[in-house]
C-alpha cells in the first residue's frame, strides 16, 4: 500500500456506501463517487449524508469520476448496469480497472466486459455473496476475469475478502445467480407464508412448527430478517430474479420458481413499503403485515 489507491464508485446506494465506509476505516483515503441521483429530491439528501459519513467525495459526472479514479466499482441496480458501463466507458483508459459488483446474469457480465475492454480498460467480474451490511468492505466476493488477480492484489491489503475463481467472465455471476433462486425464493416464500397465516392468526404457530421440523433455525428471527430485506430491497431483488429467469430460459429451463419469486418481490416493491420505515428497514415482520393490511384489500394480496 505504498502508493495510495484512488477508488471511484459508480452509484452510491447501500452497497457502495457500506463498502466505502469500510475501506475508509481500513486506511483508504481517496474515495470518490458519482450517482445520478445526487441532486434528486427523493434520494439526494441520503446520498449526500452517506458521502459525508463515509468521507467520500461526490463528483458530478462520469468523466470526472474516471479522471480522479484508477479503480472503479460499479454498484448500481441490475437494470442500470449496462447504462452505467456505457456512460463511463468513453472516459476510461488502460490505467483503469472496472469492477462490476452488480447482480446480473453471466451474459450481462460478458456484455459489460466487452464495453469496458473496448476502451482499453481492464474488467473484473465480482459476485457479492452476502448482504453488504453488516460485513461492509469485508463482504465475501467471488472474482472472475483476466484482471481478477490484479484487482485482488490491490484490494486485499484493505481487508477485502476476495476469491478468484476463474479468468472466464460469467463464472462468478453464475454462482451467485443460481444461489439466488434459493435465497430470494425463501424470502418470497416466507413473506407469502406469513401473509396467509396471519389472516387466520396462525403465523406464530406456523413458525413454531417449522422450528420443530427444522431444529437449529430461529424461524421468527429469520422471518423478521428476510421480510425486512424484501421491504428494503424488493425492487432490486425483483429485477435480479427476472435476470435469473431470462438466464434459465436461455439454457432451456423453464423458470417457474424464479418467475414466481420475481412477481412476489415486485409486488412488495410496488406497495412502496420501504418509505414506511427508516433506512434500516423494519425489525419485526408483524409491523410489515400491519402496513400491508392498510395498503391492500385481501383480494389484492
Amino acid at each position: 500500500m505504498s502508493k495510495q489507491l484512488r477508488l471511484g464508485f459508480i452509484g452510491f446506494g447501500e452497497a457502495g456506501f457500506n463498502i466505502a465506509k469500510g475501506l475508509k476505516s481500513a486506511g483508504l483515503t481517496d474515495i470518490f463517487a458519482y450517482d445520478i441521483h445526487t441532486h434528486s429530491p427523493q434520494l439526494g439528501q441520503r446520498i449526500q449524508e452517506r458521502a459525508k459519513e463515509s468521507e467520500t467525495t461526490l463528483v458530478d459526472s462520469s468523466s470526472e469520476l474516471a479522471r480522479v479514479s484508477a479503480v472503479l466499482f460499479s454498484t448500481v441496480t441490475a437494470d442500470q448496469d449496462r447504462n452505467a458501463a456505457n456512460q463511463t466507458a468513453p472516459f476510461l483508459e488502460s490505467r483503469h480497472i472496472y469492477a462490476d459488483l452488480n447482480s446480473v446474469s453471466p451474459a450481462m457480465k460478458q456484455s459489460i466486459e466487452k464495453i469496458i475492454t473496448s476502451c482499453g480498460a481492464r474488467f473484473v467480474e465480482a459476485a457479492v455473496m452476502a448482504p453488504v451490511p453488516p460485513y461492509g468492505h469485508r463482504v465475501p466476493m467471488l472474482l472472475a476475469g483476466g484482471a481478477a488477480a490484479e484487482f485482488a492484489e490491490l484490494m486485499r491489503p484493505y481487508g477485502m475478502q476476495l476469491e478468484v475463481i476463474s479468468e472466464d467472465v460469467g463464472a462468478a455471476a453464475a454462482t451467485k445467480m443460481f444461489r439466488s433462486i434459493v435465497v430470494k425464493g425463501m424470502e418470497a416464500l416466507m413473506l407469502e407464508c406469513v401473509l396467509g397465516a396471519n389472516q387466520y392468526g396462525a403465523d406464530e404457530r406456523v413458525l413454531a412448527s417449522l422450528a420443530e421440523s427444522f431444529p437449529g433455525i430461529d424461524w421468527k428471527r429469520l422471518a423478521n430478517y428476510m421480510i425486512g430485506r424484501v421491504v428494503v430491497h424488493g425492487e432490486r431483488r425483483a429485477r435480479e430474479m427476472e435476470e435469473v429467469a431470462d438466464t434459465l430460459r436461455a439454457i432451456g429451463i423453464e423458470p417457474i420458481m424464479a418467475t414466481a419469486t420475481a412477481r412476489r418481490q415486485d409486488w412488495c416493491a410496488r406497495l412502496g413499503l420501504a418509505s414506511r420505515f427508516d433506512a434500516e428497514g423494519p425489525k419485526d415482520y408483524r409491523d410489515v403485515l400491519q402496513v400491508i393490511a392498510k395498503l391492500t384489500s385481501h383480494n389484492a394480496i
